[in-house]
């Protein structure tokens, strides 16, 4: 039987508003209507992510930053955050959720000349992230989906806190040693990235 769509509440879920939920599907079970689109367009949001970092890791590789354990750091991020889709789309699929392919947008990078900016947007990113996994999880216990608010909570948001705190400090530093927006302070930037060696290896 299908779910009966109702009026919803404004919210920053990014939702795919073409989705056609699998309302015939076998294993599907207490999966809501609204917590399955969230679902699927949060998966969307973190390949974009991912591609996203992959954009800023090849901006360090250049001749003109190089930048090494800078960009392999994004480049590990940047695989993670795709794990972490693949994950929610198996977790889609379990719950037997359908998933709607999705244009990726571009990443938007083509103004990120210097280190600070990198590490401003992913930071930004990251908080936009947090926030909405905290309103998804909030839907889910909303709808009678317990199983999915505590999913999200334990694989998606417990992981991003401690990501936020070490970047936040990564760039309170990264001004403090006089990195800039312009890529003037170059020897500030040439710390950064030797600090990042360590950070990798802590990984």
């Amino acid at each position: 039987m299908s779910e009966p769509r109702g009026k919803r509440l404004k919210t920053s879920v990014p939702v795919c508003k073409t989705h056609r939920a699998s309302v015939g599907s076998a294993v599907r079970q207490n999966l809501p209507s609204v917590v399955e689109e969230g679902l699927c367009g949060v998966s969307s949001l973190l390949m974009e992510l991912a591609y996203r970092l992959q954009a800023l890791a090849k901006i360090f590789e250049q001749d003109d930053m190089a930048l090494p354990r800078v960009a392999a750091y994004f480049h590990q991020e940047s695989t993670r955050e795709h794990e972490q889709a693949e994950a929610m789309l198996h977790y889609l699929s379990e719950r037997g959720g359908q998933y709607c392919n999705k244009d990726i947008q571009r990443p938007g990078t083509e103004q990120v000349c210097a280190l600070l900016p990198a590490l401003e947007l992913l930071l930004g990113q990251w908080k936009e992230e947090m926030a909405i996994m905290v309103e998804l999880c909030q839907l889910a216990r909303e709808h009678g989906d317990p199983h999915s608010a505590s999913m999200l909570k334990s694989h998606f948001l417990q992981p991003l806190t401690p990501k936020i705190k070490l970047l936040g400090d990564l760039l309170t530093n990264a001004r403090k040693v006089g990195c800039t927006s312009d890529g003037a302070g170059g020897f500030g930037e040439y710390i950064i990235d030797q600090l990042y060696e360590e950070l990798t290896r802590s990984d």
